[in-house]
């Protein structure tokens, strides 16, 4: 192969053009200014950007303050200019660690707040410790203004600690100083055994220095540590709860955002599913402004919070001065451990429902349940409360399939009528409604036992994923009650469904299938009415909707529902072969035929206006309704 070589004029060729090149370069290189604004610009993008990640994965709710290094004359010039008279505070970075058996808090100097808050003896899905606050989650503030015209935040101010101990309670003070006998104090005072603080806030000698003329607020900021392995269902139950004026109220669990505002604050809950972070004052805050912003779009397992909350407090100064007495409380949402602290109410932090089913939940399900689970295992004692709340309701269910009886014994009769009016709906009815008189049925009598369960329906539904005495508790192959109960992972996530499969909703799924067609099956095989649902679709679509719904919620509230559906069947299986006897019925029906039934004012009165609506009709008159109002006057003759 020959050899390719460059000749003379090639080689000039292309220094020319390098050279050509590099002078366009030249002549046309951006100016100082230009690249500087270039520059400028390309900083403001990337702050954007990095504030745009900062707020999706992990929004900062603690201020970012300047370090003040106390070898720095300029740093400490700086920081004097800034905090005025409190500069007589002696600057002392770190932290103060206060703890007993239960709880952990370490308290920061600067700010005074608390940057750790750490449950002892808990931990989560992950065996990770249980924070409600950690690595900047949270911000305490209180805001004033001065008489030299300062706004200032006790997160930027310093604060002097004194540890000290009394009656076994260990006793944290804090004081940010305006001179030798002024100063901003906080006081935290953690006892043996609780998970209640004393909190205290007050000034002393600062009437002179706090401008009375403004506002002092207080400023409460949170994100919630996710502890569960479903966010989305922990998401669920996680909502700031407050009480006011003596009456509880919530924002929205499931909006994206929610605030309100209200008067008379006793405390302030921002619930984490499980475990709460409470703000309550013994003298009622005069109100607030609170707000809650849902952080989860989607399942997802990488997801570290769940809602952000937001609560501004207006505190009121007395003779000048601040005096606030509250308590924080860091813990379990738990009735048996909120209840001993009767006299700020917090046990109205938990979701028990409202109206009669939390009524039902607070003073039936909750101490039954906690009596048998302190002798039993836990999943036994969801079987054995099950099985006691069916028997209860075994009378119901032995009303509800006696009314199914009955009208499957006069069954023939009504098809009877059916065919032989088909043609006249009217007539039928009315026919249909003499039958039901004469024998003493009443269609209505199988839907009345079946509301009458709704409001322990309903009870159950909130008890158990809000139960704390079922967090982490085992049974079978399930290893949580209080969250589902996985035997299969799926490598894709089905909508509505998730990425798991649940063996307890299954069960319940197919002992609900099983009951729903002993209980209406009866129903389909009588002549559909218009008008009334499809009870077969029905019968096929409550379980798979069952399915699809329980698969992410509490397995022990799936357990609850397989096992009562399987009692359930059971005792209609003996009401049915042992206890009503369909010839009996039969014989009864036919004898109160023959009994003359006395009508009641208004079974005279439907009576008469159908026979009167009949008669009319056959005589080609307008129809009269049967609520007795007069036909239009359009209406043709």
């Amino acid at each position: 192969m020959e050899e390719r070589t460059l000749d003379k004029k090639s080689i000039i060729g292309f220094v020319l053009m390098a050279l050509i090149m590099m002078v366009w370069l030249y002549l046309n290189r951006p100016s100082d200014a230009e690249l500087a604004e270039q520059q400028e610009k390309q900083k403001q993008e990337q702050l954007a950007a990095e504030q745009e990640n900062q707020v999706a994965e992990l929004p900062v709710v603690k201020p970012t303050l300047p370090q003040v290094d106390t070898a720095d004359s300029v740093s400490m010039a700086q920081y004097q200019s800034r905090v005025g008279r409190f500069a007589a505070t002696a600057v002392q970075e770190g932290s103060t660690v206060l703890e007993n058996e239960l709880l952990r808090l370490v308290v920061d100097h600067r700010g005074g707040q608390i940057i750790e808050a750490k449950l002892k003896n808990f931990v989560d899905h992950d065996s990770v410790p249980i924070y409600l606050i950690n690595e900047g989650n949270a911000n305490f503030d209180i805001q004033f203004s001065t008489s030299d015209n300062r706004v200032l935040s006790t997160s930027e101010l310093y604060f002097e600690p004194e540890v000290s101990q009394k009656d076994g309670n260990r006793i944290l003070t804090l004081r940010a100083k305006a001179g030798p006998s002024q100063f901003l104090e906080y006081q935290y005072s953690v006892k043996p055994g609780e998970y209640l603080v004393d909190f205290v806030v007050r000034s002393q000698g600062l009437r002179d220095v706090f401008n009375t003329a403004k506002p002092v607020t207080l400023d409460w900021k949170l994100k919630g540590i996710r502890h569960d392995k479903s966010i989305r269902y922990e998401n669920r139950y996680t909502r700031l709860t407050y009480m006011h004026d003596g009456r509880v109220s919530k924002l929205s669990d499931s909006s994206e955002e929610d605030d309100d505002e209200e008067e008379l604050i006793q405390w302030v809950s921002y619930r984490q599913h499980f475990f709460s972070s409470i703000l309550a004052s013994k003298t009622a805050f005069s109100g607030a402004k609170m707000f809650s912003k849902n952080l989860v779009e989607e399942e997802d397992k990488e997801q570290k919070f769940t809602k952000e909350y937001h609560s501004i407090i207006p505190l009121e100064l007395q003779a000048g001065e601040l005096a606030q007495s509250m308590n924080w409380y860091f813990g379990p949402t738990d009735a048996q451990e909120l209840k001993q602290y009767s006299e700020l109410e917090l046990v109205e932090s938990i979701p028990f429902g409202w109206g009669i089913f939390g009524w039902i939940n607070r003073y039936i399900f909750n101490p039954f349940y906690s009596w048998l689970s302190s002798f039993l295992p836990f999943g036994i004692a969801i079987i054995v409360m099950t099985i006691v709340v069916r028997l209860l309701l075994s009378p119901v269910t032995y009303k509800s399939y006696l009314s199914q009886a009955k009208m499957k014994v006069l069954k023939p009769e009504i098809t009877e009528i059916n065919d032989k009016y088909k043609d006249n709906a009217m007539k039928k009815q009315q026919e249909t409604m003499k039958l039901y008189n004469k024998a003493g049925v009443s269609p209505m009598s199988g839907c009345v036992p079946a509301l009458l369960q709704l409001p322990i329906f309903y009870a159950l539904f909130m008890f158990f994923p809000t139960s704390f005495a079922l967090r982490q508790k085992s049974f079978l192959w399930a290893e949580d009650l209080s969250s589902y109960d996985t035997i299969l992972e799926l490598p894709f996530s089905i909508p509505f469904y998730g990425d798991h499969v649940s063996l307890f909703p299954i069960l319940a799924s197919i002992a609900i299938f099983i009951y729903m067609n002993m209980t209406t099956g009866q129903s389909m095989q009588m002549q559909q009415q218009p008008g009334m649902p499809n009870m077969k679709f029905i019968m096929y679509l409550s379980p798979v909707m069952m399915l699809f719904f329980f698969n992410n919620y509490a397995s022990g509230l799936s357990l609850y529902y397989f096992i009562s559906n399987l009692i359930t069947i059971f005792i209609m299986l003996v009401i049915k072969n042992y206890i009503i006897d369909e010839q009996k019925i039969h014989l009864q029906i036919e004898a109160n035929k023959k009994k003359p039934k006395k009508e009641n004012k208004f079974q005279k009165r439907m009576r008469e206006l159908m026979e009167e609506a009949e008669a009319q009709k056959k005589q080609g008159q307008p129809q009269i309704s049967l609520k007795g109002k007069k036909p239009n006057k359009g209406a043709k003759k």
